[in-house]
């Protein structure tokens, strides 16, 4: 069974950082896209970040995020600096079954989804 658990969310002030990880078990995900969305109350949820033959981010986290993933350890991560409030939501990783998968901004392409860690930032 596959599952992806997140961890690392939490509050923070305007403009501290926090590191996200999400762990994935029952598959490996190396050659597969993983990906970040977030979803704030009475919102859509959106793409944040994706790992997979590149790397590509929303236009609003460009230069204050980053992702990465750690591969002996099946893990991606989201390094969040320069938070904002409107950066409060709740952050899902997500992944791609599909070996050789490019990152897609696209949240129906993914088959994988965790339960989601909850981010706050206050001003």
């Amino acid at each position: 069974q596959v599952q992806l658990v997140e961890s690392g969310g939490g509050l923070v002030q305007a403009g501290g950082s926090l590191r996200l990880a999400c762990a994935a078990s029952g598959r490996t995900f190396t050659s597969s896209a993983m990906g970040w969305f977030r979803q704030a109350p009475g919102k859509e949820r959106e793409f944040v970040a994706a790992s997979g033959g590149t790397r590509i981010y929303a236009d609003s986290v460009k230069g204050r995020f980053a992702i990465s993933r750690d591969n002996a350890k099946n893990t991606v991560y989201l390094q969040m600096n320069s938070l904002k409030p409107e950066d409060t939501a709740v952050y899902y990783c997500a992944a791609r079954s599909e070996p050789g998968s490019w990152a897609s901004p696209k949240k129906e392409g993914y088959d994988y989804w965790g339960q989601g860690t909850q981010v706050t930032v206050s001003s």
